[in-house]
């Protein structure tokens, strides 16, 4: 199977976001092999994740950021189906609420990380603020002090990020970002696809072709953010999302070697406590 290191983004190099292929790099032929493949890590991670909730010690954020119709809300679904959901959140972030706009921009995101011991999904994030917000400029009008509305603001908030991923990562959590890669043509594809079928409509914005037509500057404006907030430690991952079987797999796959890296294990019972399990047995044992 394909590794990931030609998919993450380290920050020890800049990158060029059309180096990367929207594409599988592996054939067709393969498509069984690999969905049973995503099937297996599932069961793996549904494992891990039953030691990481149970040993309570590390979090993993897994943020999706990906244009319309990159598949984020599918990728939640089957890739982490089997999990138990009492060790996961997912929250999606849309446009900011009017308590949420009176705050800092990472306050709504700051304020669900998970407990120790569980796993979050972001779908859209805290980088909403250095991509929408760029392309439209936003920030012009924010109800801010006028000294922290200056021509940097986009740049300042790349090191605000930099620094809150450090920070959380420092107090025992894992930030996993991922970047559905999507081409200008397959999402024409998919966005036609909701309009002709009615059960997918509902899915379907006319905001949605809007913003398409600012598709060069999304492209511009991820591929500056992941230049400036790719860490060793808080990596992205540029995962070509054409083929949502490869794309899953992917995913998976990153959750699943995230999961052992942090290598998390069932904790282990005091000897003078196992001792009161042996005494327990034997009442229960000789119960009438």
């Amino acid at each position: 199977m394909t590794p990931l290191k030609k998919y993450c983004v380290d920050g020890s190099k800049k990158i060029k976001l059309s180096d990367f292929s929207t594409t599988p790099d592996v054939s067709k032929k393969l498509k069984d092999e690999i969905v049973q493949k995503m099937e297996e890590n599932q069961k793996q991670i549904a494992l891990l994740q039953d030691k990481l909730y149970s040993e309570s010690k590390e979090s993993v954020v897994v943020v999706l950021q990906a244009m319309d119709a990159a598949g984020k809300d599918g990728t939640v679904k089957h890739v982490m189906n089997g999990l138990n959901p009492q060790g996961v959140d997912v929250y999606s972030f849309k446009v900011p609420s009017s308590e949420e706009a009176a705050h800092d921009f990472l306050w709504r995101c700051s304020k669900n990380l998970p407990s120790r011991g569980k796993i979050a999904i972001f779908n859209r994030s805290y980088y909403e603020d250095v991509l929408v917000v760029k392309v439209h400029k936003l920030y012009k009008s924010y109800k801010m002090a006028d000294r922290c509305l200056g021509d940097d603001i986009i740049e300042k908030r790349y090191k605000q990020i930099r620094n809150f991923e450090d920070y959380v990562y420092d107090n025992s959590y894992r930030v996993i970002k991922i970047f559905l890669n999507l081409s200008k043509d397959e999402q024409k594809k998919r966005f036609l696809e909701r309009i002709d079928l009615k059960i997918k409509n509902w899915k379907f914005s006319a905001s949605d072709v809007k913003e398409r037509e600012y598709w060069d500057d999304y492209q511009q404006a991820y591929e500056d953010a992941i230049n400036a907030t790719s860490t060793n430690d808080s990596p992205w991952y540029i995962i070509p999302a054409d083929k949502k079987w490869y794309a899953r797999y992917l995913v998976s796959q990153v959750l699943l070697e995230t999961l052992q890296t942090i290598n998390p294990k069932y904790p282990e019972m005091p000897e003078s406590e196992r001792k009161l399990l042996t005494q327990d047995k034997e009442k229960l044992m000789n119960e009438e």
